[in-house]
């Protein structure tokens, strides 16, 4: 399974990106996909996640900016960021629960994977 992260870029503050996160390989299911983000000498932090396509969760920090979807059918997470600010400046990663075989009763393993990280980059 891989994840392929792409969006990233330099934006002035205010303005908007699009990250999109595809994954890979031999995958069957995925459960939970999300975005988590980190800046030099901080641990990464959750951005958002989605499980299944309803139910999605925020940072604080980024409720009412920030828009997490997927597309099933193509295995993919996009994150929607307006009104960027200064401090949303960080590596993006994407992560999925995925599954690419099944135990002997017939469940899904599922394991975590990460994409490569994005770079987003607000200008003030």
């Amino acid at each position: 399974v891989q994840l392929q992260a792409s969006g990233g870029g330099l934006v002035q503050a205010g303005g908007s990106l699009r990250l999109s996160c595809a994954g890979s390989g031999s995958i069957f299911s995925i459960n939970d996909m999300g975005w988590y983000r980190q800046v030099p000498g901080k641990q990464r932090e959750l951005v958002a996640t989605i499980v299944g396509g309803s139910s999605k969760n925020y940072a604080d920090s980024v409720k009412g900016r920030f828009t997490i979807s997927r597309d099933n059918a193509k295995n993919t997470v996009y994150l929607q960021m307006s009104s960027l600010k200064p401090e949303d400046t960080a590596v993006y990663y994407c992560k999925a629960s995925a599954a690419y075989y099944k135990d002997i009763y017939g469940r899904p393993v599922y394991s975590d994977y990460w994409g490569q990280g994005t770079q987003v980059t607000v200008s003030s």
